[in-house]
């Protein structure tokens, strides 16, 4: 198994890559992103920081939800690197983080923004669509127009209901992003009102990107729970991705893509065999089901999957479209390959040949999010 640190030179790779899976927390965000973005009414119930008990913290409607700064006992990638990033705010700098992205031969980064923003209890729907829009804006006005192209972290969508996430889709659409993230583990995927949604992706050709973090019981804040955790989210994506195949909404809406981002890909090929055998023995025979396409077949055509690190990558990936498959680098988080990617890169898909590597680590994630 490859650990990271190892191989370290491993051949450059003669191509731009592409991250199709960065991250930027809450904790390292500029403390002004909601203040100066939020209607007057909302801007005390945040989020917004307050200084306590020597550190600072973000708060939202008067409930603590993290550190600003560097996380004790949490060690993410950056801190690889000795005195790169004291105060645990670098990768909230646009500037920095290109710094790093050039550290570790990495052109462009997609860039998922605060999970502290979902699974939160925000009552009122009139301020949660505030506090993303001020996200939102904040992101296409200053992070990713520091580095056009380069930086693009991606807008949420409100889960308050479809025409609320349509409205912001358009939005997004007309502020220049490049696709969006939605929170399906926040919604009924059953729901039939939600084809809206996905007929407004087809139409704005955005991306729809689920992204791994929700779908179980278990609870990453507690210690004793991390690993396990960590362990299975990735897992937890079957659900979401059997009820869009299989309600018929990317049948429905052949132009509207879909992203399992860090869903890692070695539970993919079962996955994929698995509902390709469940359509023969419980669509086929029956009348009225909602989808007559194979499941593999939608699969290439509009589902796209990410990975970092993947040790029998030469053994899966050829069982999978290798066109619908993107390396991620997962910055700054523990998972993330950074600043060894070309390591992790070379492990994983060396053997497959530079075909599979450019499009993989590049071509695809280019093409999908219409980058330069």
């Amino acid at each position: 198994m490859y650990h990271r640190g190892h191989n370290q030179e491993a051949p450059v790779q003669n191509h731009r890559i592409y991250s199709c899976d960065d991250h930027l927390d809450i904790n390292a965000l500029p403390h002004k992103v909601f203040v100066d973005r939020l209607p007057a009414k909302y801007r005390d119930a945040g989020p917004i920081t307050i200084e306590q008990d020597g550190k600072t913290w973000w708060t939202l409607n008067g409930e603590v939800i993290s550190i600003s700064g560097r996380w004790e006992g949490f060690n993410d990638a950056i801190q690889r690197v000795e005195g790169l990033d004291p105060d645990g705010m670098r990768a909230g700098d646009p500037k920095a983080r290109i710094e790093d992205m050039d550290r570790d031969g990495i052109w462009a980064s997609i860039v998922y923004g605060p999970h502290a923003l979902s699974g939160y209890n925000i009552p009122d729907p009139e301020q949660k669509k505030a506090v993303i829009r001020a996200w939102n804006d904040w992101a296409a006005e200053e992070f990713n127009l520091h580095s056009p192209g380069r930086l693009s972290a991606l807008p949420m969508l409100p889960t308050t209901s479809p025409e609320d996430a349509v409205a912001e889709l358009i939005r997004s659409a007309e502020n220049g992003h490049v696709g969006a993230l939605f929170h399906c583990f926040e919604v009924d995927l059953l729901d039939a009102k939600w084809d809206r949604l996905w007929a407004a992706a087809e139409e704005t050709g955005l991306p729809i990107n689920f992204h791994i973090g929700g779908g179980t019981k278990l609870n990453p804040k507690e210690v004793q729970q991390r690993a396990m955790f960590a362990a299975i989210v990735p897992l937890q994506m079957d659900e979401p991705f059997a009820i869009m195949i299989y309600n018929g909404a990317l049948e429905r809406h052949p132009g509207f893509k879909m992203v399992l981002a860090e869903s890692g890909i070695g539970w993919l090929p079962y996955m994929v065999a698995r509902m390709d055998a469940t359509y023969h023995k419980h669509c086929v025979p029956y009348p009225g089901q909602t989808i007559s396409t194979l499941p593999s077949e939608i699969f290439e055509r509009q589902v796209y999957a990410t990975f970092e690190e993947e040790p029998l990558g030469p053994e899966l990936i050829p069982l999978l479209p290798v066109d619908n498959l993107m390396w991620a680098c997962d910055y700054p988080h523990p998972d993330s390959t950074w600043p060894n990617s070309a390591a992790a890169i070379d492990h994983a898909l060396g053997p497959l040949g530079e075909e599979v590597v450019r499009k993989v680590t590049g071509e695809n994630c280019k093409r999908l999010y219409n980058l330069p």
